[in-house]
């Protein structure tokens, strides 16, 4: 019996041991991806993006209009999709 008490707290330290290397491993990633994120702020700074406006930009309602050209497209394109998996 105490073979069998010596393997587990062999295995008991192995995996403490374990364990506390992954979490000090995890920890210094937590302070390391921070440090890259403050240092590449540093350096590159976000620029602020304001609205873009183009001057021959077309009216909303413009676009959103469908013209008598596009409904016989439109209405083609169906018209062939319905005959061709008929």
């Amino acid at each position: 019996m105490s073979a069998m008490n010596g393997l587990l707290e062999d295995g008991l330290g192995l995996m403490v041991l374990g364990m506390g290397f992954v979490f000090l491993f995890l920890v210094v990633l937590i302070f390391a991806t921070g440090y890259m994120s403050r240092l590449l702020n540093h350096f590159f700074p976000d620029v602020p993006v304001g609205p873009k406006k183009s001057p021959t930009a077309p009216a909303v309602s413009d676009s959103l209009a469908v013209t008598p050209q596009m409904a016989a497209v439109i209405t083609a394109a169906v018209h062939q999709h319905r005959n061709k998996n008929s």
